[in-house]
């Protein structure tokens, strides 16, 4: 009788234990439930954050290029009003006659500080030029075809005549050259 107490003595033992350890089991599955929850969230935390910093970072890219793109074109449209000024002093210019030079010399030559200077000040702005010569090819992006005329000795395609010149505005167009361009094939 005592062996059989001594083997339910263990078979307490053993039951204790197994508690225990069940108990432990039990602690150990919501500890690490808990740490699971808490590494989740954390991830989910750092996505947010890395997203958050990636949206950041391309804001700050396009309010720099928008800045940039204000800085250089943001005049396009002052620089596209003042052409027709640019357009009449130069014709001014081209229609003083010889008599007229030397009964005004000191207008002629204000008109001429005056047309100069303006094209100074264009240019600081980043405005250019375009100024197509007869013989040049015709370049859709840079020239308008004001009309087309078939023009013995050229090919097609040639400029022929320049009615206005262009202007560029750094890389963009602000306003066309406006030529004729020759139809004459070969």
């Amino acid at each position: 009788m005592a062996e059989r107490k001594n083997e339910d003595f263990l078979d307490d033992i053993d039951a204790v234990e197994r508690e225990a350890y069940e108990s432990d089991m039990v602690e150990i599955t919501e500890e690490e439930l808990e740490i699971d929850a808490l590494k989740a969230e954390r991830d989910k935390l750092q996505d947010k954050f890395m997203r958050a910093l990636a949206d950041a970072e391309n804001m700050r890219k396009r309010a720099d290029k928008d800045r940039r793109e204000a800085e250089n074109y943001g005049g396009s449209k002052l620089s596209r009003d003042l052409l027709p000024v640019y357009d009449n002093l130069k014709r001014a210019l081209e229609t003083v006659t010889e008599e007229q030079k030397t009964a005004s010399p000191a207008l002629i030559e204000g008109i001429e500080l005056t047309l100069r200077e303006m094209l100074n000040v264009l240019g600081k702005h980043g405005v250019r030029i375009v100024s197509p010569e007869v013989g040049d090819r015709f370049d859709p992006n840079v020239h308008e075809a004001m009309f087309e005329a078939p023009l013995p000795g050229t090919n097609a395609g040639d400029i022929i005549q320049v009615s206005a010149e262009g202007f560029m505005l750094h890389d963009r167009i602000l306003r066309p050259a406006q030529v004729g361009v020759s139809s004459m094939r070969g």
